[in-house]
């Protein structure tokens, strides 16, 4: 029986009609509810066109490119809100308010997400969680967690001081062996096209994983697990969705179970003996809280994966910038060789220390911190835990989420100048002569004093992120060895171009070429350190 048969006699309409205007109903119904805001207070929010779950389909079409995109065209808005289901997302684009959102760390906090994130990405069963979830923001005097103190102790480890002087001398070394053990073993050198980006995956990988890990870690018994850690980064998007994980992302999941079964055996056999001493600290804290040797795995998969990706792709994104520009490169090279200093004659022909590559090199370092400003696009993350008006004057409703846009900010000509999306190192000289001194990347453009808050590649606040100074120091190391031994040309005619960034996928580090950069790396053609560079490192 058809619905015109069973439709009362007074109804005048087709059931096509009848379907439009019930659909139109329901749109408008949601899209009522969508621009309603829960207080007066509330940050100005954009609609989506699809109600509710508009942004979502944004966000998870687009990536990271959606929001910043939304922020950009909305400038004139310091924070806005996204409605989501039975949610908010506030989105900070502002370095004033993103100073806020850090002050305010006891209601706005990153901590209680942590365990949602972790459990997704790496995998950890119920058990792990539950002790994961404990004592997760402890007060003066209250019990601590295991997030608690594992957090206090990379913070502690990694701040100024001995340990982490040790630590990047041991990077420095082991990247130092690695590029040297290219330059002896590489019979093509020259002559055959290499992806620079995987180039530098491979030597990052190796040398980060035995310097934390020793020289036995899982990568060095199995070289095939380096692909599968890369295959895991690269699905972590699919991963924090959750969805399926087995199927929908399959590599991902598949390259983290490899790499947690090796991490496993590897502690199984008391291996982390022979690695570094905030590996062996870390697995103690771990076991101390109760977690059992899977669990430990997986999260020891979570700071390998810390040490290696980031330092991959921002060091990828220096040698291109500087091998793209011949007069850049000569600038840089003049830099290093000039605090290269000789040995006593009891040692390595040279000596080359890692705070002199920070301090003394202002253009090296200028370049590195606009590496970064172009290629992080990420957020920092701040659950609301309860009612709460962000510098007296915004509302955010509990259990909202806050999202402070690194890439909105990094894009504002207002803070960085018209030149805002192409690469100007010497945005960061102070009187385009001389570098910010800042360890970590502070930043400072074209010789004024930018907003504190607004240099986000490392986050800020108490999320500040604790490996800053450890990176810089071992990325600027990597750089100054590269530029000292080889030569880098296009694979093809001309110069090497420097492709866009692929800000189209999640934002979770430094954002990826769009595109492979091919080059024919070489030896220097000047003759220097032809032989290889005789040199050891000092702080």
């Amino acid at each position: 029986m058809a619905f015109n048969d069973l439709a009362p006699e007074w109804w005048p309409f087709s059931v096509g009609t009848t379907a439009v205007v019930a659909l139109l109903t329901v749109y408008f119904i949601t899209y009522q509810l969508s621009s309603r805001k829960v207080d007066p207070r509330e940050p100005p929010l954009i609609v989506p066109a699809i109600p509710l779950v508009g942004h979502l389909l944004g966000m998870a079409l687009l990536g990271g490119k959606y929001i910043k995109n939304l922020g950009l065209r909305n400038q004139h808005l310091p924070i806005f809100t996204l409605p989501v289901p039975a949610s908010r997302i506030y989105i900070v684009a502002d370095p004033s308010l993103a100073a806020a959102v850090q002050r305010a760390s006891k209601v706005l906090s990153f901590t209680p997400i942590i365990p949602e994130v972790t459990e997704r990405v790496l995998g950890l069963d119920k058990a792990t969680m539950e002790i994961t979830r404990k004592n997760l923001d402890p007060g003066p005097g209250e019990e601590r967690g295991f997030l608690a103190d594992i957090q206090d102790m990379v913070y502690a480890w990694l701040g100024p001081g001995d340990y982490l002087n040790e630590i990047s001398l041991d990077a420095a070394r082991e990247m130092r062996n690695e590029i040297a053990a290219y330059g002896a073993s590489s019979s093509s050198a020259g002559k055959e096209p290499t992806d620079l980006l995987g180039w530098v995956r491979h030597l990052v990988t190796i040398s980060t994983a035995k310097y934390l890990y020793g020289p036995q870690n899982p990568i060095a018994q199995d070289p095939e697990l380096e692909g599968a850690f890369w295959d895991f980064d690269h699905g972590l998007g699919s991963l924090l969705m959750n969805v399926f994980p087995s199927i929908t992302a399959s590599k991902a999941y598949a390259g983290r179970e490899k790499l947690s079964a090796a991490l496993e055996e590897y502690l199984r056999k008391g291996l982390h003996e022979t690695g570094s001493r905030i590996v062996q600290e870390r697995v103690e804290i771990a076991r101390r809280h109760g977690w059992a040797l899977p669990g430990i795995a997986r999260e020891e998969l979570s700071f390998l994966f810390a040490g290696i990706v980031n330092a991959t792709t921002s060091t990828f994104w220096i040698l291109t910038q500087i091998y793209a520009d011949p007069e850049l490169l000569a600038a840089v090279r003049a830099e290093v060789e000039s605090v290269l200093e000789k040995g006593d004659g009891s040692g390595p022909e040279f000596r080359l220390r890692v705070a002199d590559l920070r301090d003394r090199c202002p253009v090296l370092a200028a370049v590195y911190r606009e590496c970064l400003r172009l290629g992080s696009d990420t957020y920092s993350t701040r659950l609301v835990k309860e009612d709460t008006l962000l510098a007296n004057r915004y509302f955010l409703k509990k259990n909202a989420v806050v999202q402070i846009a690194g890439g909105v900010i990094h894009a504002d000509r207002r803070i960085w100048g018209d030149d805002v999306d192409s690469f100007n190192y010497r945005r960061f000289l102070a009187d385009g002569k001389t570098g910010d001194k800042g360890a970590g990347g502070e930043a400072r453009a074209n010789a004024t004093a930018a907003h504190p808050a607004a240099f986000r590649a490392f986050g800020g606040g108490k999320t500040l992120c604790p490996g800053r100074h450890f990176a810089m120091n071992e990325i600027l190391a990597f750089a100054a060895l590269v530029v000292l031994q080889l030569d880098m040309a296009p694979a093809g005619d001309g110069r090497i171009e420097v492709p866009r960034k692929d800000d189209g996928v999640l934002p979770v580090h430094i954002l990826e070429p769009v595109r492979p950069v091919r080059v024919l790396i070489s030896k220097r053609a000047d003759g220097f350190a032809r032989d290889g560079l005789d040199v050891d490192f000092a702080m």
